[in-house]
């Protein structure tokens, strides 16, 4: 019995010893937070500008690469011109509807043509009349959207 309430004692002793936090443990990181705020404080120092020459050479959009391909119109808003900028290619119709939808929330005249030879939907996000036309649209798409590797992937498709 003795032994029974020696280890009791012990036993709350522990507890209300052991569990507590040390105010100097919070203190001291309260002053290391301080410290590294003061040293994170910027200095508006005066900034050293290299100027940046710029020169106004145009693209050669004319250069830019084309694949010709015969496809045949699934859903595209008026009439599919000769050259179209594609940025996603898709064996499941479905998928290329999602994608569809996605871009005309973006705001693009985004449509859908199928390669009927190799089985293959291509989500256009518009058909312009001539290659200029499109690399330049192709290169503002891709500018846009910087993040999105399926889209720095997008090509220009010549209808045959």
């Amino acid at each position: 019995m003795n032994k029974n309430v020696l280890f009791g004692l012990l036993g709350i002793l522990l507890v209300f010893s052991s569990c507590k936090s040390k105010e100097s443990a919070y203190k001291l990181a309260y002053e290391k937070a301080k410290a590294q705020e003061t040293t994170d404080v910027q200095v508006n120092a005066p900034m050293q500008v290299t100027p940046v020459e710029t020169t106004s050479v145009e693209s050669d959009y004319e250069a830019a690469p084309v694949r010709q391909e015969q496809v045949a119109v699934v859903s595209v808003s008026g009439d599919l011109k000769p050259y179209s900028v594609v940025c996603g290619s898709f064996s499941l119709q479905a998928n290329a509807q999602n994608l569809k939808e996605y871009l005309l929330g973006e705001g693009y005249a985004a449509g859908i043509v199928k390669n009927v030879q190799k089985n293959m939907f291509r989500v256009i996000i518009g058909s312009y009349d001539t290659k200029p036309e499109a690399a330049k649209a192709r290169e503002a798409f891709k500018i846009k959207y910087p993040s999105r590797a399926d889209f720095q992937g997008s090509w220009i498709l010549l209808n045959k």
